[in-house]
């Protein structure tokens, strides 16, 4: 099947056309008292899941999914989570479409995504908070033996 990138050479292989927040939530349960709490280091809980869908050809959304969990002492200090994605499109060989869709986008929205959880967090009048960077060839390869171990459980 031809691609249209090898039509027009001067289309670039990945083009992010959008970045949006599709969902954000910021609970604080115990404010305003847990606010007194502050002077010991919340424990700090990130999962981070990556959804990837085909709108039509060629252009496709990459969500990155966060939930974040802060504690002080066991108690809840604050839940966030969102939702940020971006629109691509995408002109690349379909062998390397998905680790494509899975890494390279995620890593390129990421910081964008870091920055709106760090605005929110201060916002929120919490601490500041930088996520790390993820390693998202990990995320994808454990993601991958996740799948091939419950295909071989069936």
């Amino acid at each position: 099947m031809p691609n249209a990138n090898e039509n027009n050479p001067q289309l670039p292989p990945i083009m992010v056309h959008t970045q949006f927040i599709r969902d954000l939530s910021l609970e604080i349960p115990h404010a305003p008292e847990i606010f007194k709490k502050l002077n010991e280091q919340p424990q700090i809980k990130i999962d981070v899941n990556i959804n990837a869908k085909e709108l039509e050809e060629n252009f496709h959304n990459v969500e990155l999914v966060f939930r974040i969990d802060g504690e002080i002492k066991g108690e809840k200090f604050f839940i966030l989570e969102m939702t940020y994605g971006g629109v691509v499109e995408l002109y690349v060989p379909e062998e390397h479409r998905e680790p494509v869709l899975m890494i390279e986008i995620p890593h390129m929205l990421f910081p964008y995504a870091r920055q709106a959880v760090t605005n929110v967090l201060f916002n929120g009048g919490l601490p500041p908070l930088m996520l790390n960077p993820i390693d998202f060839v990990a995320l994808y390869n454990a993601r991958k033996q996740k799948a091939a171990k419950s295909e071989t459980d069936k």
